[in-house]
């Protein structure tokens, strides 16, 4: 996979989109003092090579009824290829689900979700992941509180 080279000013314009996706070109032409076209053709690049891979809507779990998140650690019996890949695409079905990560160490699978309560989350745990046979464990933890962040744009030149 090639890199692109990155410079100040593309670091200004992801700076700015990622403080605000929606702004207009031509005001974040202003902002990183470039021409309209230069600026478009920069954002374009950016997302042609993969730097801007889109663009979202943060939604707040409470206000959309689901504001316990969770934390399912899932341990396989017996990994397979074709079985990760199908227990993947099942889990990312799941409308309880924020985010898979496959990693390592003592369990296989890190599964992230939201739901509205702790007796929605124990039905989730019993009806969607226990009864699925090639799940060997699973421990659930609850997450208090949950903050994201962005990578420093300007540190990615260096």
């Amino acid at each position: 996979m090639n890199q692109t080279k990155i410079d100040a000013i593309d670091c200004q314009i992801l700076a700015a989109l990622q403080q605000n996706a929606r702004v207009m070109n031509k005001t974040l032409a202003a902002q990183v003092g470039l021409s309209q076209s230069s600026c478009l053709a920069r954002v374009r690049r950016l997302e042609r090579d993969g730097i801007i891979s889109g663009y979202h809507a943060e939604l707040d779990l409470r206000r959309v009824n689901r504001p316990l998140q969770a934390l399912i650690a899932i341990r396989y019996r017996q990994a397979q290829r074709r079985r990760v890949e199908t227990f993947t695409e099942a889990m990312l079905s799941l409308p309880e689900t924020l985010g898979l990560f496959h990693v390592t160490g003592a369990d296989d699978f890190l599964l992230h979700v939201a739901v509205a309560d702790t007796s929605t989350l124990r039905s989730f745990v019993l009806d969607s992941l226990l009864t699925r046979p090639e799940i060997e464990h699973v421990q659930t933890m609850l997450i208090y509180e949950h903050q994201t962040r962005q990578p420093n744009v300007s540190a990615l030149t260096s």
